[in-house]
């Protein structure tokens, strides 16, 4: 049997497709709103009217969270339902990750994140807390291999 025209495999794996899809995107979401909640300032607004800082510092912790995403749908085997749970577990701690990882950061090197976000040029501290967001990312990604 040629399974590249078994209509069975090709529609289960479309269904597991656009269900990671959407998944991802929900874990995205989440890592959005996750980094909103605990920054000063509506980022989204911040993003929409172009910030350099908001919108470098958003950029990273999609990057991270995308890791995360990739590695726990990597890592998933067995049954359908296994690997989504896996993958959305996997994704939440991530993003509970990044944003206790970046808020300690914040702490520690005194960066008022209201002025860099709201800054009108890029500043050195959004690099570093960008940097943060990819490399808890990163960590947390190789942590579920």
């Amino acid at each position: 049997m040629n399974l590249a025209l078994d209509g069975g495999v090709i529609g289960t794996g479309i269904g597991a497709i656009l269900l990671y899809a959407v998944l991802g995107v929900l874990l995205m979401l989440l890592g959005f709103y996750a980094v909103d909640l605990t920054t000063p300032g509506p980022l989204n607004l911040q993003v929409k009217e172009g910030k350099p800082n908001a919108v470098i510092i958003t950029a990273a912790g999609m990057v991270g969270i995308a890791f995360i995403v990739v590695v726990s749908i990597y890592g998933s085997s067995g049954a359908l339902l296994d690997g989504l749970l896996t993958t959305l577990i996997f994704g939440v701690i991530g993003v509970v990750a990044q944003v206790l990882g970046a808020r300690l950061l914040e702490w520690v090197t005194g960066i008022d994140m209201r002025a860099v976000l709201a800054g009108e040029t890029t500043m050195p501290q959004a690099y570093l807390v960008a940097a943060v967001h990819v490399a808890l990312g990163l960590v947390v990604a190789v942590a579920i291999i």
